[in-house]
């Protein structure tokens, strides 16, 4: 199609499907007929999915996967993970599985706070606007009271206001930069609610000070906006125990194992190049869990990886070491997560995995989400500094390869013993079906 589509948003959904499937496939009905085979059975449930977002036109599914056996502060959880990649929930629950015998994972929430601004150029003196803002400071509280009101009785609400001079980067650019505790929610809609009411104060003050000249009372608002850079909403996991107590199945000499383990960290730690390799490992185990919990992924991930790089290196969110002849493994990570708002609410399988997890409160649910990024990186990195990667990963994506091809139960049986004795790769895979099918 060579064309722009008009009116397109207007359309029923069964009209964008035959829209598209005209327009883009060969097939048109095969493609149609894909689309709508996902459609939920349910009428009332399928209009819910269909007005998450716009121009719904199906469902797009990502399995559900659980990871029994963690055991985090002494109480045992089974976490759900949504993820579509091979070996993330096989590897997070083999880890799971591993500390529960050696402790568990302690976790503890190190800070809550959440961060908005409002970004605005002002033409005028410094010490004029820095003495204007001390003099206003009160009223941006005080016309934010509608919108804090219910925020205070549940023990949140604006934590502080700074004017920051950001002249040295833009002439001219300040901001209003914002704290807040917004509790169980991850209150995004509150705080860009108040940083509005900031941006309306800041410009009619302003324009009412007798102290400004009147180019000094033009304040330009440019933007009101939360930062999902979270610095100060950090939560830390971490396992030990004596580096004795590591030995496995495939832990034959633990020492060897401890040091190897811990010099891979340190080499995520100096070269970026593989933290970001060795920060995306954390990353699927802590996606599957905010994702399945209706959390917002693309958020946690900007804030976590501008973490990784807060001190002018990108480096490994992880730390490992030997001390006394025992075995620490942690990592502190930003996550501003919500357990009530959202989707949590709406979206059937969410409430589910939120009951499955006993209900959390937003700290308890940053407390999960870090342990399974802990036991994610833990399971890398066991594999990397013993069997490869790739043994494990492969022999997971097996089915994956499998499911390419129409095979019978009993010849999916025979592929499945085969590559447990033998290397699993694509080619070989594919070679070994197309000679079980001519013999």
């Amino acid at each position: 199609m060579n064309e722009a589509i008009s009116g397109f948003s207007k359309l029923s959904k069964a009209e964008k499907i035959k829209l598209i499937a005209k327009h883009y496939f060969t097939d048109a009905g095969s493609a149609e007929n894909l689309v709508k085979s996902y459609w939920n059975s349910d009428e009332k449930l399928q209009q819910l999915h269909d007005e998450f977002i716009e121009n719904t036109i199906s469902n797009f599914y990502l399995p559900l996967g659980i990871a029994p056996n963690f055991l985090i502060n002494g109480k045992f959880h089974t976490v759900p993970m949504a993820t579509e990649e091979s070996s993330v929930v096989a590897a997070a629950a083999k880890a799971a599985k591993f500390w529960s015998t050696r402790g568990g994972f302690k976790t503890t929430v190190i800070n809550t706070e959440k961060i908005g601004q409002v970004h605005f150029m002002f033409k005028g003196a410094k010490d004029k606007l820095q003495s204007f803002f001390n003099m206003i400071k009160p009223d941006f509280f005080a016309e934010t009271q509608s919108i804090t009101k219910n925020m205070q009785q549940r023990g949140g609400g604006i934590l502080d206001i700074e004017l920051r001079d950001k002249t040295d980067l833009i002439d001219h650019y300040y901001q209003l930069h914002a704290t807040f505790e917004t509790k169980d929610s991850m209150g995004a809609n509150f705080i860009n609610s108040c940083l509005e009411q900031f941006a309306q104060t800041l410009k009619e003050k302003a324009n009412e000070h007798d102290g400004f000249s009147e180019t000094e009372k033009e304040v330009r608002v440019v933007m009101s906006i939360l930062s999902n850079y979270v610095p100060n909403c950090i939560v830390k996991a971490e396992v030990s125990c004596a580096v004795s107590d590591l030995q496995e199945k495939n832990i034959e000499n633990p020492q060897l194992f401890a040091e190897n383990f811990v010099q891979a960290v340190t080499i995520a730690k100096v070269e970026p190049f593989r933290a970001v390799t060795h920060n995306k490992g954390i990353m699927n185990g802590v996606d599957s869990v905010v994702v399945a919990t209706g959390n917002d992924f693309r958020a946690v991930e900007a804030g976590v990886h501008a973490y990784a790089a807060r001190n002018g290196r990108y480096t490994s969110l992880s730390d490992a070491r030997i001390e006394n002849g025992n075995f620490h493994f942690s990592l502190d990570i930003p996550l501003a997560l919500g357990t009530v708002g959202g989707l949590t609410t709406l979206h059937p399988l969410v409430k589910f995995c939120h009951q499955l997890l006993g209900k959390p409160s937003a700290q308890e649910l940053m407390q999960i989400t870090a342990a399974v990024g802990l036991a994610q990186n833990f399971a890398a990195l066991r594999s990397l500094t013993t069997t490869g990667i790739q043994q494990g990963h492969m022999k997971m994506h097996l089915n994956n390869i499998i499911n390419q091809f129409e095979v019978s139960a009993e010849e999916r049986d025979i592929i499945t013993k085969y590559f447990k004795q033998h290397a699993v790769s694509h080619s070989a895979v594919v070679d070994f079906i197309k000679n079980l099918k001519t013999n």
